[in-house]
């Protein structure tokens, strides 16, 4: 058997496991306004449990009802115990191990005001007169047995372990960072002071659950741009007290959202993958505990790698796991090449998670996510032949889920190559991942037999051709021109272009539009550059990014020397400058070369439809064509049009 550390069982205390593969909690909006688990969580946890996963993690779960805010989990209270019950029962039913994370969530509590904030020190709030107060000592005790209680509740809702949660900023991770925590009473001081509130809540868990009941404890390795804050000296130093306290497993995360070290909660593909490796078996060699390792492990061979080198003990495989359920039995069983590769593109499981419009998480490479039963694959009792104009990403899952349904799809391409502006994005630096996620669905769409016509654009004399029974429009988008003077000189091109190989920009490089293709671009061309100037009409660049990527792309512009000059419309190209308005100010910036990134507009099709609406064939428009927006968009229409022909 392939990955054989990966798969071996393991035995902490008098939990035994199947594999090393860990599904951590993650933050989902599916439970409850007031806090109750849902049949879609069990649902969810349960096709992973399904997927091979060895060990189950719940989200966040409170333990303090003051400090409990709505549509996350809670066991603060008895009346929570029956959900959960649920939930572990059909954890076990499906053959996992269920664990509960228990959660005091400090500053990150205020997404719900009518809840407590409790943190160590007075923090001010910005832009206003309030100061949140100090946790009195009265509150902290609270806190202590809360955790306690908590525990306790966990043992009779049949959870098989508990994760003590000490990192990301949240209550615990703030007393023992001196960042936060500047008390100068028992709980405030050198760092056995600052630990004493962890450790309270840590002997009050323990003594609340059997012995042979493990105790595992989420940690960041250190903190991360906080000045003064934890070193991972103080980390290791911490971690043996803990060992001492109760905790037999250490969950090495890193992050905080109190600084742009939020990008290493949710890394997104800028980070490498397994970046976080290295401090956790620094942590481990000098603790001597069980260690698990967090942080872009989205390959089965990378994670066997890690666990035979002796660097952790366990692996945390979480989005890897939302892209695909089926990732363990698809890596145990020799199918690696079918997994759904998670590519760090944040879009769904972050960026769906903080907006308000987003009902809860989804993801870019499963639009089933929180929607396990609803889209369950049913079989179609009448197979069409569905011609697909476009071989990008949507035509491409599109074709994919149809053939799965049992029709017969038919993808018509007018480039030479599958994946569109997916693969095309995937030239940006850092983004070799999508790159190869868009040829993994090409070669797949290939294996699965169904046919494709490379160079084919679809015209009405095709239709005719075919004779298909529904048509679907996928061809994307093109990049929007710019309409003023010069745009036609010889040395102007876009970044659809640049990205492609097929035109080079050197020396005084100047890109036109500062959203995520300008940046991107301009990232990409600075190393071959004399220099770089990103040119946006906005106030800001990046508008279109989410924030983990924004912090990551921006860092990198800024490393590379790139400029960017905001409120500025650029009015004209000369042959060695670009004319800009900046704010009623006419400027000229030096430019040997000019790549037009201001956006992408829908591919025209209306003969297509039209003729499709002539002859009565049922006609679907799909992902850009539709209108230019995020790949996500693109993937969730391509599945729901699947699903309804």
């Amino acid at each position: 058997m392939k990955y054989n550390k990966l798969f071996s069982p393991i035995k902490i205390r008098g939990l035994e496991l199947k594999n090393r593969i860990m599904f951590p909690a993650m933050g989902t909006k599916m439970p409850t306004e007031d806090k109750f688990v849902t049949q879609q969580i069990i649902d969810y946890h349960v096709a992973r449990v399904k997927g091979g996963c060895g060990l189950n993690f719940t989200e966040v779960c409170s333990v303090y009802s003051a400090a409990s805010p709505k549509k996350f989990l809670a066991i603060s209270e008895d009346k929570y115990i029956p959900g959960l019950k649920k939930l572990t029962d059909a954890i076990h039913g499906a053959g996992g191990k269920a664990g509960v994370q228990l959660w005091l969530g400090g500053l990150a509590v205020g997404s719900d005001q009518t809840q407590m904030i409790i943190i160590p020190s007075p923090m001010p709030v910005p832009d206003t007169e309030y100061t949140i107060p100090e946790a009195s000592i009265e509150v902290i005790k609270e806190c202590v047995n809360a955790f306690g209680e908590s525990a306790k509740r966990a043992v009779e809702a049949g959870f098989d372990t508990i994760e003590f949660h000490a990192g990301h900023n949240y209550t615990p991770h703030s007393f023992l960072s001196p960042f936060f925590n500047r008390r100068t009473d028992e709980y405030g001081g050198e760092l056995k002071n600052r630990a004493r509130f962890l450790l309270e809540c840590i002997a009050a868990i323990r003594s609340n659950i059997p012995e042979d009941m493990p105790l595992f404890m989420r940690i960041d390795a250190q903190d991360d741009y906080l000045e003064g804050g934890l070193t991972i000296e103080d980390i290791i130093e911490f971690c043996k007290l803990a060992k001492t306290a109760g905790v037999d497993v250490l969950d090495i995360s890193r992050g905080n959202f109190s600084s742009a070290a939020i990008k290493y909660e949710v890394p997104p593909i800028d980070l490498p993958r397994g970046f976080n490796v290295e401090n956790a078996a620094r942590i481990r060699k000098a603790t001597d505990m069980l260690t698990v390792a967090v942080g872009r492990i989205n390959d089965p061979a990378q994670a066997d790698n890690i666990l035979s080198n002796d660097k952790a003990d366990m692996v945390v495989i979480g989005r890897a796991q939302l892209a695909d359920p089926e990732f363990c039995n698809k890596a145990i069983e020799g199918r690696e090449s079918s997994i759904i590769r998670c590519v760090g593109c944040n879009q769904g499981c972050y960026d769906g998670f903080v907006s308000p419009e987003i009902p809860f998480i989804t993801c870019l490479r499963n639009p089933a996510l929180g929607r396990e039963e609803e889209y369950k694959l049913i079989k179609t009792e009448s197979p069409k032949k569905v011609l697909i104009a476009g071989g990008g990403i949507a035509g491409l899952e599109v074709a994919l889920q149809l053939k799965k349904r049992g029709h017969h799809p038919i993808i018509c391409e007018a480039s030479d190559s599958l994946g569109g502006q997916f693969a095309l994005a995937g030239e940006a630096p850092r983004k070799e991942e999508m790159k190869e996620a868009a040829q993994a669905m090409g070669i797949q769409v290939i294996g699965e037999g169904i046919e494709v016509k490379l160079k084919t654009p679809v015209s009405t004399n095709l239709i005719e051709e075919i004779k298909p029974d529904e048509v679907i429009i996928a061809i994307g988008s093109a990049p929007i021109e710019l309409n003023i003077p010069g745009i036609n000189k010889t040395h102007v091109t876009n970044s659809h272009d640049v990205l492609a190989g097929k035109a080079i920009a050197n020396g005084k490089v100047v890109v036109i539009g500062g959203g995520l293709v300008g940046l991107e671009v301009a990232e990409y061309v600075h190393e071959k550059s004399e220099s770089v100037t990103v040119v946006e009409m906005l106030d800001k660049a990046a508008k279109d990014l989410g924030q983990l990527r924004n912090i990551c792309v921006m860092e990198n512009l800024y490393a590379a020397g790139v400029q960017i000059i905001t409120n500025a419309k650029c009015i004209e190209i000369k042959e060695n400058a670009v004319v800009i308005d900046r704010m009623g100010s006419i400027e000229e910036v030096p430019a040997d070369s000019v790549v037009i990134a201001i956006g992408a507009k829908s591919r025209n099709f209306d003969n297509i439809s039209a003729f499709c609406e002539k002859l009565e064939i049922p006609c679907h428009i799909i992902g850009d064509a539709v209108r230019a927006r995020r790949a996500l968009n693109a993937v969730a229409e391509a599945n729901e049009v699947a699903r309804a022909i």
